[in-house]
């Protein structure tokens, strides 16, 4: 079994924009070997919004070298990008974006959701391109609760719902450039259960919401990560409380991490293309 390195917390908040709310967990500037393949994760609300006719949330900007991955639990997001693509996603779907050689989008709370307004809750990860998939074209999977599969863990432990990556012979819709596990683990008060997570690959559980306790003792609630150590398989965890896991495993891309904002390459000269590009429109318009 995987022992436990360390617990990620942040208690400290900003905005992104004007409607989210976030606490980034970890990002590219901190550790990116110890996360790799993910480069970040912004933990978004719990949050009450106001009704309003205001559009809120973030503008036309770029991204490159990567991937985004906006999963909400309460309210609604509604994404548009240069490519053509966007739509709006609600409790338990899913925005997978591949940013890849470059794309402009926006993201604002969707107008039905800013009338009505109400509870919000939501997460994006952005996840990692090897190298030779930097260059890709970008694209865009809208993902629907209805199209998730669910799984029972054994004895009445829970569910797992299947983001991207496979369990118990069922696979989840998210296409991915490497090895992936998103998944949405829900666990019942009282329950122990052993989640699969290969030799060598990084994995990171995100308790959104409860609590859960390690074998070693340790224990990890809202709004914390259990970052594993890579030697070992599979990871045994205790749920304290009713708990929702965000199960995040990834093989790792052994490359350079460099970082500017939003773009993620190999190099700094890269990084100097990405800027060139973007403000001669190379990476599209709105």
């Amino acid at each position: 079994m995987k022992s436990v390195s360390f617990i990620q917390r942040n208690t400290q908040g900003h905005w992104v924009g004007d409607g989210f709310p976030v606490r980034t967990l970890f990002s590219y500037n901190d550790d990116p070997a110890a996360f790799s393949p993910f480069l970040m994760l912004d933990y978004g609300g719990p949050t009450v919004f106001d009704a309003t006719t205001k559009r809120r949330g973030v503008g036309a900007h770029p991204h490159r070298g990567f991937e985004t991955v906006t999963i909400v639990y309460d309210g609604e997001v509604s994404h548009r990008d240069s490519t053509g693509a966007g739509g709006t996603i609600g409790p338990g779907d899913v925005q997978w974006m591949t940013a890849a050689s470059g794309i402009v989008h926006e993201e604002f709370h969707s107008e039905a959701f800013a009338r009505t307004g109400g509870a919000f809750r939501m997460v994006q990860l952005w996840v990692n391109l090897p190298a030779r998939d930097k260059t890709a074209p970008p694209g865009y999977q809208g993902i629907t609760a209805a199209q998730t599969p669910v799984v029972e863990l054994p004895g009445g432990a829970g569910t797992v719902r299947l983001i991207a990556g496979a369990f118990e012979g069922t696979q989840g819709p998210a296409r991915t450039f490497t090895p992936l596990q998103v998944w949405d683990v829900q666990l019942k008060a009282g329950h122990t259960v052993t989640l699969p997570a290969p030799e060598g690959h990084t994995t990171v559980p995100l308790v959104y919401q409860g609590r859960v306790k390690t074998p070693d003792g340790q224990e990890a609630g809202d709004a914390e990560m259990i970052v594993f150590e890579r030697a070992g398989e599979g990871v045994q965890l205790t749920a304290l409380a009713d708990t929702t896991l965000l199960w995040l495993c990834g093989e790792p891309i052994d490359e350079p991490v460099v970082g500017y904002g939003p773009f993620v390459m190999n190099t700094e000269q890269e990084i100097r293309q990405a800027f060139v590009d973007f403000q001669s429109g190379r990476m599209g318009r709105l």
